[in-house]
């Protein structure tokens, strides 16, 4: 209720300003088109030249502003020659601007938020605007850029609303990592920590930072790709950068004012293909009794069906397929999002806008979901005709609700997944006897928790206030010469709230425990002072530079308690508990950082640019070494050769180079020096805790290098486009953890030895093969093939295990392994007799092989095809991404061999099943196959998916000329998640993951069901 209040509120504000501005002059509307083709123009700026108002033309092309009768009007935009028009008496006016050859370079955001002219750069760069962030919109933002950017691969998490994204650019960045890239926003590095992930003995997914986000602020997001691109940001610039620009107002515009209301519908989808034919049972046989009926209930070796069969409760049920699927345990989820915006023009001086949304996001698992309230406000202004000022103040409220558990651990909602055929999964609704409390135990298994327990019982909730604020003041001296500060700062604040709930079956005695509950405080600061010069050294040469430095500072802070059995039922207090624990974290780290950019432009075609940056870093201070600085040099060219050419039909040719150096840190405080810890007493006296990992007193920053090189072509008027890019990517010295023998009194080590390869071309066709007054159709395609190789791990090459699930428990990992690509999929073959064929034991059955390497858990070949058709007002588009030469570890296809349900175990069901004149009975068989020969658990993740599509219509601004709120409304109906065009996987989502970092990348196992979305969009447009 606070937040549809607090919505309401600024909506009455902003209509009462709106009402109050209405009362001044004569009002002139028009359209503003382009020429040759005379299609609308949206963006285009109007500024009153008497007295210094202005507006922008919307979606449409349309305008409107207030004038007066000596008022001259100056249409502006980039690209296009500025006309002047003297409005004399008109009450309509419309303007067709033609393009200038003089003013095409585009203008885009770069490191350190500075603008700088496209055709200029010696980098590659991709920007995705709002439109394509907001329409068939995702909770968590990044997972929007899926299919859009050449280098870019994103992969939700299958946790529900609030799950953390995972993106990588251009292949693996590091061995030692989460790989995610540095999120900045407008031109302040913000915090994207994960907050807890789920691994093979299960978690949840408590999501990111950038998930935090409303879709609805953000202008732009530029994806800085190549180290030159992103060298100014140095020690977190290795892994890449997304620039994100928020929504702000336009100096000299007229009060704008929107209302967006969206709402998605998403449904869980049954991947798998498993066989109907034999229900549940051992040795082809049925359950006779009940204890019988509970023990197999997960395993369909039993009968051919018919008939009826004993329950878990002792009731008879059809030994038949049953229509009560695991899917029918979830509801519908939702996601309903509502925003108000205002902004407006301060004179010509300055602007502002401001802005309210609020996330109510219901997950498909009952009682959980995510409710989220932004507020952001943007204001530029300028004091003097010197001195600017920028501020940006985003404020997040965020409570998440029953964080669903994942993988193959307990409290699990998605634990019917594996139900016999014949089981309908609401017999074991609710999930707890009413009168003690206890677990309706379903299976075997007490730490196979009933789905309808958890979601009535458990509590696992985060909450998080947010504040994201910067502040910039910039003094010119001349137009060329200028001083800038800047103040970022992030700090969020959670609370976390974790029970094992009263009556859970693993619990001692049902009586649950007291996980945690506690807060934490995580900040980041960063201080930037900027001195920047544009020069002309001679006729020809000029130099744009700027020279600066930064400070960052990270500190975090986290107390909690928790306790062991709780002594009265459902009272979730720490003072209702026999056992008490409390827990507290401290870490802290700073980096002092010097840096410069020179860039020179030689007449009209040639840009050599250099960047610097050096670096000093706290977590590598040390009393015997004093390497923890280090200098990160870039240097890239961008050759306009299209300025020496005729060629009619070519409109822009660029040719560009770099070369770049980027450092890091280990990421953790308190690497390289030893550090004792208190810990709970023992008999009354207070204990400490030595460290398990051996610290390396010698550690030096790592460093990434890359050479890129680049072509970029326009033809017909810019109607046909291409970028391609190729890399080289290698880093050096990574800093990772070596296993030791326990023995030495450490299990682990710090070393420096690490080292990764990246080699890549990524290539963007756009187009627009139809352009004309009524139609237009805009196509892009992108590809990147990337081939990642490990060059060094420890000191002694030796894999490096990161992750694995529990179904096959150490007999397959990921692994990072030297001189494939990484991370790779290791898992045991068969074994093979001389003459090839499968070698099985004297029972028949499958006889364990090598471990050998089955391949990487990236893809090698992906990309995305984008299509946008508009006619008269009418608008459709659809994505279509692709996913080629990638591995799936998947505990799906485990479990359904091993419990009967996957069809192949269809063969030798009755007769057994024989190998080299052995018969062995098919459940000894299938289980054994599953168990010994585990590369049968890892499938191919190559797809091609249906990602996105909406349809949508303008209603034209002639319907709302009498209506004295609203001026325009878009309506889009939209999708997401359609459907997979194809997919090698059979039994899976090859998207579908438990784990939120690199180390569980292409790990599949007993995560919730992937959803498709169904919705629409209305945007209004407020007088």
């Amino acid at each position: 209720m606070r937040k549809i209040l607090s919505i309401s509120f600024t909506l009455v504000l902003m209509l009462g300003a709106i009402a109050l501005a209405q009362g001044q002059s004569r009002v002139l509307k028009g359209v503003v088109t382009a020429s040759p083709d005379g299609l609308p123009m949206p963006g285009v700026t109007i500024l009153d030249k008497s007295n210094q108002t202005g507006t922008t033309t919307n979606i449409d092309g349309e305008y409107s502003i207030s004038v007066g009768p000596n008022s001259v009007l100056v249409f502006s935009f980039i690209g296009y020659a500025t006309q002047e028009i003297t409005v004399g008496n008109q009450t309509e006016l419309n303007i067709n601007l033609e393009e200038d050859a003089n003013e095409l370079s585009e203008v885009v955001v770069t490191a350190l938020g500075i603008s700088k002219e496209k055709e200029k750069l010696g980098y590659s760069l991709t920007e995705v605007d709002s439109e394509s962030l907001t329409k068939a919109r995702e909770t968590n933002v990044a997972n929007s850029l899926a299919g859009r950017v050449a280098g870019l691969v994103v992969k939700g998490t299958s946790s529900g609303p609030g799950g953390t994204s995972k993106v990588l650019l251009r292949g693996v960045p590091s061995i030692n990592g989460s790989g995610s890239p540095l999120y900045v926003i407008n031109g302040v590095p913000m915090d994207n920590t994960q907050r807890g992930g789920s691994g093979q003995w299960g978690g949840s997914d408590n999501g990111d930072g950038i998930g935090n986000l409303s879709p609805d602020d953000i202008e732009t997001m530029t994806v800085l790709k190549g180290q030159a691109a992103s060298a100014l940001y140095g020690t977190r610039a290795s892994n890449g950068v997304i620039l994100i620009t928020t929504k702000s107002g336009s100096k000299g515009g007229d009060w704008s004012a929107s209302y967006n209301l969206n709402y998605m519908v998403e449904n869980p989808v049954d991947f798998t293909d498993f066989q109907n034919q034999y229900g549940q049972g051992t040795g082809g046989q049925r359950p006779t009794t009940a204890t019988d009926a509970q023990t197999t209930g997960r395993l369909a070796w039993g009968e051919r069906m018919g008939g009826n069969v004993i329950g878990f409760d002792g009731n008879q049920y059809p030994y038949s397929p049953t229509n009560d699927g695991y899917l029918d345990f979830y509801r519908t989820g939702s996601n309903f999002t509502n925003t108000v915006s205002v902004s407006k023009g301060l004179g010509t001086d300055g602007s502002f806008r401001m802005s309210v949304s609020n996330l109510d996001s219901k997950s498909i698992v009952p009682n959980s979901g995510m409710d989220r309230l932004s507020l952001n406000l943007n204001v530029d202004q300028n004091i003097t005709d010197k001195l600017n000022v920028t501020a940006m103040v985003n404020y997040i409220d965020q409570k998440s609700t029953n964080i669903p558990f994942l993988s193959d651990g307990p409290k699990n909602p998605n634990n019917f997944l594996f139900l016999a055929p014949n089981i309908s999964q609401s017999i074991f609704a609710p999930g707890f006897d009413a009168a003690t409390g206890a677990e309706t135990v379903f299976s075997d298994d007490i730490y196979v928790t009933n789905p309808y327990f958890i979601v009535n019982q458990g509590i696992n909730d985060q909450g998080r206030k947010r504040t994201i604020s910067a502040l910039s003041t910039k003094y010119s001296f001349t137009k060329d010469i200028y001083a800038m500060v800047r103040i970022g700062n992030d700090v969020s604040n959670d609370d976390f709230y974790s029970i094992d709930p009263y009556g859970l079956a693993y619990s001692a005695n049902l009586q649950g425990n007291l996980n945690s509950r506690g807060q934490s405080t995580r900040s980041e600061l960063n201080i930037d002072g900027i001195f920047g010069a544009k020069v002309n050294l001679t006729e020809g040469i000029e130099l744009d530079a700027l020279v600066g430095g930064n400070i960052r500072k990270n500190k975090f802070e986290s107390v909690s308690v928790g306790g062991s059995r709780f002594v009265l039922p459902y009272l979730y207090s720490p003072f209702n508990v026999e056992a008490f624990s409390r827990g507290y974290s401290f870490s802290e780290l700073e980096v002092h950082s010097g840096f410069y950019s020179l860039d020179f432009g030689i007449k009209d075609f040639l840009t050599l640019s250099t960047t610097g940056r050096y670096d000093v870093y706290s977590t590598l201070t040390s009393s015997v070494s004093d390497d923890n600085s280090i200098f990160s040099p870039s240097v890239s060219a961008a050759f306009l050769f299209d300025k020496f050419l005729n060629i009619p039909a070519m409109d822009f040719g660029k040719f560009r180079a770099s070369y770049a150096v980027t450092s890091g840190d280990p990421g953790v405080a308190y690497s390289n020096q030893l550090y004792y810890s208190s810990a709970n007493s023992y008999a009354g006296v207070p204990a400490g805790s030595a460290p398990t990992s051996l610290p390396n007193l010698f550690l030096k920053p790592f460093t990434t290098d890359e050479i890129e090189l680049g072509l970029d072509m326009n033809f017909y008027n810019n109607r046909l486009g291409f970028d391609i890019a190729y890399y080289t990517k290698t880093t050096h010295n990574e800093i990772m953890n070596a296993s030791l023998s326990i023995a030495s009194g450490f299990s682990s080590a710090v070393v420096a030895t690490g080292s990764i390869q990246n080699k890549g071309i990524e290539i963007l066709l756009t187009g627009k093969p139809i352009q004309n007054q009524n139609f237009t159709w805009t196509s892009s395609f992108n590809l990147t093939n990337v081939k990642n190789e490990v060059l060094s791990t420890d000191e002694n090459n030796g894999p490096i295990n990161l992750g694995q699930n529990r179904a096959t428990l150490g007999n397959a990992v990921t692994a990072f392994v030297v001189g494939e690509a990484g991370p790779q999929i290791r898992a045991y073959d068969y074994a093979y007799n001389s003459d090839g064929s499968i070698q099985v034991d004297e029972a028949g059955l499958p006889v364990r092989g090598e471990l050998i390497n089955m391949g990487t858990v990236l893809p090698t070949l992906y990309g995305g095809w984008n299509n946008e058709f508009n006619f008269k007002g009418i608008s459709f588009s659809f994505l279509i991404d692709y996913n080629y030469g990638n591995k799936v570890l998947s505990a799906t296809e485990f479990y359904s061999t091993f419990r009967g349900l996957n069809k192949v175990t269809l063969e030798g069901r009755e007769s057994g099943v024989t190998t080299g004149g052995v018969t062995a009975p098919a459940q000894a068989y299938y289980q054994a196959l599953a168990q010994n020969v585990t590369s049968t658990s890892v499938v191919d993740g190559d797809f091609i998916k249906l990602r996105q599509l909406t349809l949508g219509y303008s209603l034209p601004a002639s319907w709302f000329g009498n209506t004295p709120v609203i001026k325009g409304l878009d309506i889009s109906f939209v999708a997401r998640n359609l459907a997979y065009l194809m997919r090698k996987a059979k039994n899976i989502d090859p998207e579908a993951s438990f784990g939120s970092n690199i180390n569980f990348a292409g790990i599949e196992g007993t995560a919730l069901p992937s959803t498709r979305s169904f919705g629409f969009n209305l945007n209004f447009k407020l007088n």
